[in-house]
């Protein structure tokens, strides 16, 4: 089964990377069998942690999220999350003529969906929304997210190192610029008041 390269990519990456470099598959494959299982985890939890324990800050002050506004939330989020691995995967197929890599788009995708694998389990920390928990999952999942990238993309895409390492590095440089970008959007939509209804718990 696919879903347990999760645990060969966090015990041993480079050995799993070669062993998902010699698996054939397609992007349909790919969804059906590991996106859609692990991009529900963050999904998830992050609805039941914002609607029954809700956003800590301290003692006296518990943010909730009605089960509506959660629920609307939560779908949005899961087809962003859908779609951006399919997004990452086209952005590192179009890189890789730059780098004249012989890659088909469903190995790209492919490739995007095993990178993004810390920030899918990790995720499990939203069913305890405090900020600290956050930060701190968030941390590592990005760390280990790029090890990943630099780690993985030479075997994937079977390139001598020193490519992979300034094909890894443009990836993660866009990628950058577009997660920025929709924060900026996502600032801008709340700012005109298009956001979730708050229970605030004094």
């Amino acid at each position: 089964m696919r879903i347990m390269h999760v645990f060969g990519l966090i015990i041993h990456p480079q050995q799993e990377w070669l062993k998902i470099r010699q698996e054939s598959t397609s992007i349909p494959r790919i969804y059906l069998t590991y996106i859609i299982l692990l991009a529900a985890i963050p999904i998830l939890c992050n609805y039941i942690g914002t609607t029954q324990i809700g956003w800590y800050f301290n003692q006296d002050k518990i943010i909730k999220l009605s089960a509506n506004n959660a629920a609307m939330i939560a779908i949005m989020g899961y087809i962003a999350l859908l779609g951006g691995v399919f997004i990452v995967g086209l952005l590192i197929h179009w890189l890789s003529q730059t780098y004249s890599t012989a890659t088909s788009l469903a190995q790209c995708v492919v490739f995007s969906a095993y990178t993004a694998t810390p920030l899918f389990v990790l995720g499990i920390t939203g069913l305890y929304p405090a900020i600290w928990v956050y930060l701190i999952a968030g941390i590592t999942a990005a760390a280990y997210t790029t090890y990943l990238l630099y780690a993985g993309l030479p075997i994937v895409m079977n390139i001598p190192k020193e490519q992979g390492f300034f094909f890894a590095s443009s990836v993660l440089c866009v990628g950058l610029v577009a997660f920025v970008s929709l924060l900026v959007i996502a600032v801008l939509l709340l700012a005109t008041g298009v956001g979730p209804g708050l229970n605030l718990m004094l």
